[in-house]
């Protein structure tokens, strides 16, 4: 079936008719999720080599877009997954993308740190403040991360640290978001669509195995500049103002001599 068939079937069966409920109760929309994963739509933009659909921004974008004009929750909540996806596609286990193309896991975003309403650091919005140390095969991660889309309720997170040994920049993780010891507070940052769950996530800390790093130590942020931010762009321009993600706002907030180098203008 045709992912536009099947997208358009989901959307006046499944998310129409819970819209509602969950702009008004504030319910992640679970359902919407699950039946998105069943089309395929989960797994638009992985490689078709693994069972995903195979296709790219553009027709995310067009996805997001249309689930947006309908249930704002829901398309943040694909934005980010598709963000997420990116970096996962690149530089992730065969495994994940697999279960990704099968619409059996759903990824996010964990990237801003600080308090809610917190002023963006000079030296740029994604600084990480995460500590990140290794014994043996094992690498513990702390941190307080907010503004987290689907925080409890998506499989796993794109997440932020300090390099393990690299002098400067920024590492990436995949972390399994029901790991133990990982922690979403009860009240929420108050960012993000009404039932999206966007929260603050707390790792006290959370241990993943040292193969959950995504990329090269300390090579974090050219993969957020040159691969998550330009999806959060171009997903935000199909947008408008809908369903901005937090990580698109912090550094629109920024300003722009304020971003970090490389970035790309709003």
């Amino acid at each position: 079936m045709p992912y536009r068939t099947a997208f358009s079937h989901v959307l006046s069966s499944v998310i129409e008719p819970s819209a509602e409920r969950t702009g008004t109760e504030g319910r992640f929309p679970r359902g919407a999720v699950t039946a998105l994963g069943r089309a395929g739509l989960l797994g638009l933009t992985v490689s078709a080599d693994l069972g995903g659909g195979g296709l790219g921004l553009s027709e995310a974008a067009e996805v997001v877009a249309r689930i947006a004009r309908v249930c704002p929750a829901t398309a943040a909540v694909l934005q980010s997954h598709y963000a997420a996806v990116a970096v996962l596609e690149v530089h992730g286990s065969r495994w994940i993308r697999g279960e990704i193309a099968a619409g059996r896991h759903l990824g996010s975003l964990a990237l801003t740190e600080g308090a809610p309403g917190e002023r963006v650091p000079a030296n740029g919005p994604w600084t990480p403040r995460s500590t990140a140390s290794r014994t043996g095969d094992v690498v513990a991660l702390s941190a307080r991360k907010r503004e987290v889309v689907a925080a409890g309720e998506a499989d796993s997170y794109v997440w932020s640290s300090r390099p393990l040994a690299a002098e400067d920049g920024m590492t990436l993780w995949t972390v399994p978001a029901h790991a133990p010891d990982l922690f979403v507070p009860a009240r929420t940052d108050g960012a993000g669509p009404y039932g999206s769950a966007t929260s603050g996530v707390v790792a006290d800390p959370v241990l993943v195995p040292a193969d959950a790093m995504l990329g090269e130590d300390g090579g974090g942020l050219g993969i957020v500049l040159g691969t998550v931010l330009p999806w959060l762009l171009e997903l935000r321009e199909a947008l408008g103002e809908t369903a901005v993600h937090p990580s698109v706002a912090v550094v629109a907030d920024a300003g722009p001599d304020r971003r970090p180098a490389g970035a790309l203008a709003s």
